[in-house]
C-alpha cells in the first residue's frame, strides 16, 4: 500500500476517536517516516508506507494522545518534547504568553516564576519572547522536572532557566516579575474524554469545585509578585468568579482574559495601583 492510500484509510479509522482524523493519519505518518508533514505531502505520497505505521494507528485508535505517541508538541513558537505522566500543552494555554506579551508592552521582564511547569512549555515560550529574562519552573512531579530540563537544553535556554521539584511556592522567594501559572482545575467527578484521561491526573483534577489549587496558590503568590508585576494564571471557563475572588481577597486587582474563542481563559493578576 502507498503512503498516500495508507493515510486515508486510516483517516477513515481514526474518524471515531478524533476530531481531525486526516491530520493524525498524516502526523503519524511523518512520525513513522522521521519526515515533517510538508515534506511527507510533496515528496512521500508515492512511497511503499512503512511498517510500524500500523502499530502508531493502532494506539491512536487506543485513545492515546497524539502528542504521547510522537513524543512532540508545538507550542507558541517553540517545539516540545512530552511524554507520558506530562500535561500536554494546549493552544488555549497560549492566551498567557499573549495576556503577558500585552502587559509588558514597552518593557521586558527580567524574573519569571512558572509553577506547576509541567513540560515547561510556558516558561520556555517566555524566554523565548524576551532575551534578557531568567526563570524557575517549578514542579511537583520529577518526571516534569526531567522533561522540562530535557526541554529547555534543547531550545538552548538552559542557561536562563532551571527546573526544580517543589510544591507550588513553598519555599520560594521573590520578587518575581511575572508569574505563570496552569494549575489543574477539573472537577473531581467531570466526564473527560478517554484520552484526556491518558494524561496525568495531578496534573488535571482540583477536588469537587476544582477550586483547591487555587485555594492554596492565592495567598503564595501575592508576596512574590514585584510592583509592577503581573501573574497570569489559567482557569476554566466558568472559574472567573471563584477563582478572581480567592486572588482579590489577597489584595490582587484581578482582569479575565478571553482566548481566541471568546471563552474566559485566564486571570491576569497585578497590585493595585
Amino acid at each position: 500500500m502507498t503512503v498516500r492510500d495508507a493515510i486515508a484509510a486510516a483517516a477513515e479509522r481514526l474518524t471515531a476517536v478524533t476530531d481531525t482524523p486526516r491530520l493524525d493519519a498524516e502526523l503519524l505518518m511523518a512520525h513513522a517516516l522521521s519526515s515533517d508533514r510538508n515534506a511527507l505531502l510533496l515528496r512521500h505520497l508515492n512511497d511503499s508506507q512503512p511498517k510500524i505505521y500500523a502499530a502508531l494507528i493502532a494506539r491512536r485508535l487506543a485513545h492515546e494522545p497524539l502528542a504521547y505517541i510522537t513524543g512532540t508538541r508545538d507550542f507558541w513558537t517553540i517545539s516540545l518534547g512530552v511524554s507520558p505522566g506530562v500535561l500536554i500543552p494546549r493552544p488555549d494555554s497560549e492566551t498567557l504568553i499573549e495576556a503577558a506579551i500585552e502587559h509588558f508592552m514597552g518593557c521586558a521582564p527580567k524574573t519569571i516564576l512558572d509553577l506547576g511547569t509541567g513540560s515547561g512549555a510556558l516558561l520556555l515560550a517566555a524566554l523565548s519572547e524576551w532575551a534578557e529574562a531568567t526563570g524557575i519552573g517549578v514542579d511537583v512531579s520529577e518526571v516534569a522536572v526531567t522533561v522540562a530540563q530535557t526541554n529547555a537544553e534543547a531550545l538552548g535556554l538552559s542557561n536562563r532557566s532551571q527546573m526544580i521539584k517543589g510544591d507550588w511556592a513553598s519555599g520560594l522567594e521573590g520578587p518575581f516579575d511575572l508569574i505563570l501559572c496552569n494549575p489543574p482545575y477539573v472537577e473531581t467527578d467531570a466526564m473527560l474524554a478517554p484520552e484526556v484521561m491518558n494524561e496525568p491526573h495531578a496534573a488535571l483534577f482540583a477536588g469537587p469545585d476544582g477550586l483547591d489549587d487555587y485555594r492554596r496558590l492565592a495567598p503564595q503568590i501575592a508576596p512574590l509578585l514585584s510592583t509592577n508585576g503581573c501573574a497570569v494564571i489559567e482557569i476554566g471557563v466558568t472559574q472567573a468568579g471563584g477563582a478572581g475572588s480567592l486572588f482579590s481577597e489577597e489584595g490582587l486587582h484581578v482582569r479575565v482574559r478571553q482566548d481566541l474563542g471568546a471563552r474566559d481563559r485566564c486571570l491576569l493578576l497585578t497590585r493595585p495601583c
